[in-house]
């Protein structure tokens, strides 16, 4: 299913809670925390936990790879499910086989390679899960994105417009949030002179920045 079209008109339905970078960068990683969002079945409402590699690719058009947590209103039966979206397929692949719940952390990791993808324009990124004491891979994508790419930690509340009001999102925690500068590098913490751009309170969800910017939560306003 592809993301909601978000050129909506007042209330806005989606709310982005958390921060993009300024510069560039080959890679993004950290631990995400989970909650149990409200959301509403047999609806279009989703909260995402998420860590993105993303450029623009001209017209107005944005190409990217993402991954982290999510529930949905339209699948998965009220539980938490580790995912992973691209604009190559335009579509979400939840991953059941890593069982996750309320209480739980988990680490994603987004990079970029050093080969792959032919053209020039073009990279191969990668989105990785540790699982078990090991990294397990959740996609591998070739997109136009070149190395590096603005990266982002966001969490994402969209609650469907034809349904009345939106619902509550316990506070969903972020820590040890880095940027890898090139493939092969080392990461670095995520912090101030990174120079990002952040998001602050939106609507009835708030963003708790603990330090900037690797250590924060976002959820329902106190």
């Amino acid at each position: 299913m592809p993301r909601p079209n978000t050129q909506r008109a007042a209330p806005n339905p989606y709310h982005h809670l958390g921060a993009t970078s300024a510069d560039a960068w080959a890679g993004v990683l950290g631990r995400i925390g989970v909650s149990d969002p409200q959301v509403r079945g047999k609806t279009l409402d989703f909260t995402a936990a998420r860590f993105m590699a993303r450029r623009s690719a001209g017209s107005g058009a944005t190409t990217w790879l993402e991954a982290g947590w999510a529930e949905t209103g339209w699948a998965g039966d009220g539980r938490q499910r580790i995912y992973s979206y691209d604009t190559n397929r335009n579509a979400w692949t939840f991953f059941d086989d890593y069982a996750i719940a309320p209480g739980d952390q988990v680490w994603i990791y987004l990079e970029s390679t050093s080969d792959g993808a032919a053209d020039a324009t073009a990279a191969t990124w990668l989105a990785w899960l540790w699982w078990g004491d090991k990294w397990h891979l959740l996609s591998r994508q070739d997109l136009p994105l070149t190395k590096t790419a603005q990266v982002e930690q966001y969490v994402e509340v969209y609650a469907d417009p034809k349904r009345s009001g939106g619902y509550g999102v316990p506070p969903i925690a972020f820590d040890n949030v880095q940027v890898k500068a090139a493939p092969g590098e080392q990461p670095r913490f995520w912090r101030e002179d990174v120079a990002p751009a952040t998001t602050g309170d939106s609507g009835a969800y708030c963003v708790n920045w603990t330090t900037r910017f690797d250590t924060w939560s976002a959820g329902d306003c106190p």
